[in-house]
């Protein structure tokens, strides 16, 4: 399962945080600064593998009920890819294959590549919700759902059909359906304005 998946920049100011396990705030600040301490003082021959720092691995066993489940459940592995100036961090369990967590990462930069044409972080800064959207077609509540480039991309321009539609796409002129200027029905109680 995949505990959390970061974004940073080469300063360390986050670009995406995403958690799919439950903590608390003060907890994740401190372990986003301690993950970031640690992958950007890392030599570029060295591995894109790391253990979990001390804070979280204490705070997951801790928190979790002693059974014979929790040693797989617990995060224990950080997978990180390092590109021009952002760091891609993906915090795991020890079920989760350490290559294809990087094929994943590498999956999720090039489809944020494709969908921004030449992507630079200031399209994740004012786009946030593309990013999300490419995540969110990837992985669902932890959980790998979908590796395919072509799939992801696709899944989320038609996301982006739904939400934006072009000015040119309404049906007829004027003043619209109702009297309310510049808003248009385009079917079945789907409204697009100017």
């Amino acid at each position: 399962m995949i505990n959390a998946v970061l974004v940073f920049n080469n300063s360390g100011q986050p670009r995406l945080t995403k958690f799919y396990t439950q903590l608390d705030t003060s907890v994740q600040q401190r372990l986003i600064s301690e993950i970031f301490t640690l992958v950007s003082h890392r030599p570029n021959s060295a591995c894109n593998f790391l253990p979990l720092p001390p804070l979280l691995a204490s705070n997951s066993k801790s928190t979790t009920p002693q059974t014979s489940m929790t040693h797989t459940d617990t995060p224990s592995l950080i997978t990180y890819r390092h590109y021009a100036t952002l760091y891609f961090i993906l915090i795991s369990t020890s079920t989760e294959s350490p290559l294809a967590l990087l094929d994943l990462i590498q999956v999720f930069v090039e489809a944020l590549d494709r969908l921004f044409e030449n992507v630079c972080e200031l399209d994740l800064i004012f786009n946030f919700e593309t990013l999300h959207a490419v995540l969110g077609e990837m992985i669902v509540g932890g959980v790998v759902v979908e590796t395919g480039l072509e799939k992801v991309v696709r899944g989320v321009k038609e996301q982006g059909k739904v939400a934006k539609r072009p000015v040119n796409e309404r049906s007829g002129g004027g003043l619209g359906v109702g009297g309310f200027g510049g808003f248009t029905s385009v079917g079945q109680g789907v409204w697009s304005g100017r």
